[in-house]
This record gives C-alpha cells, structure tokens and sequence, in this order.
C-alpha cells in the first residue's frame, strides 16, 4: 500500500475538498467506522451510457496494492487500475434541493453523458 504523505499535499493524484472529507468522514462515524484505519473507497467500473462509471464505498482498511490519500481527514483509497483513470481528480460534495452527494470533478474526461453519471477518458 502506498500512502500519501499526510500533510494533505495539494499536488496527490487524487483529493477532497475539505466539505466532501466532512461529509464522508460523517457518514463513516455514522456507520461505527474508524477512519484512522479504513476510508472511501473511489473507483471506476465500467458501465453508463459513456462507458465508465465512479463507484465509491466505505473500506475498513485498504488492500495491500491500493493507494492512500488523506485528505482533511478522509482516507481516499484508490486501486492501481482505477488510479489510471482518476489521476487528478478531486472529489466534492454538492449541496442543495435538486439532490446533495459527492461528484468527481476529474480532468480526464472527455465526455460525459447528458445525465452526468457516466464519462469516456
């Protein structure tokens, strides 16, 4: 496992904003979970009408091949394939009445489906 430098380095492959780590790391106290140890989970499956999807959960702990980032207290956790396509992100969370949640703002996309919830890299 590789583990990002925990002084929230703005230059890390992946990132959160600090309204997404609070978001998350209160949902994962919600959930009884320790987040010095486990973290969110941010991946890419296949899938949606362009291609690829994000998928995220929350993880106990990371696998042993998965990259680590912390971030205003959230551990980010990453797998090796994923990292390939989500390299430069930075995930947000949106508030508001037409639905609150978590968005990957990420730099490689080169299209997106009209719903927003799919993308082609």
């Amino acid at each position: 496992m590789s583990t990002a430098d925990a002084t929230e380095d703005a230059t890390d492959p992946v990132r959160a904003t600090e309204d997404a780590a609070s978001q998350a790391l209160e949902l994962m106290d919600g959930e009884g979970m320790d987040a010095d140890v486990g973290g969110l989970r941010l991946f890419v499956q296949q899938g949606g009408c362009a291609g690829l999807s994000y998928g995220m959960r929350f993880e106990h702990e990371p696998e042993d091949d998965d990259h680590v980032f912390e971030h205003h207290g959230l551990r980010l956790i990453v797998d090796p394939s994923s990292m390939n396509y989500i390299d430069g992100s930075v995930l947000e969370f949106e508030g508001g009445l037409q639905g609150a949640g978590f968005h990957v703002e990420n730099p490689n996309v080169e299209t997106e489906c009209g719903c927003g919830e799919s993308f082609r890299t």
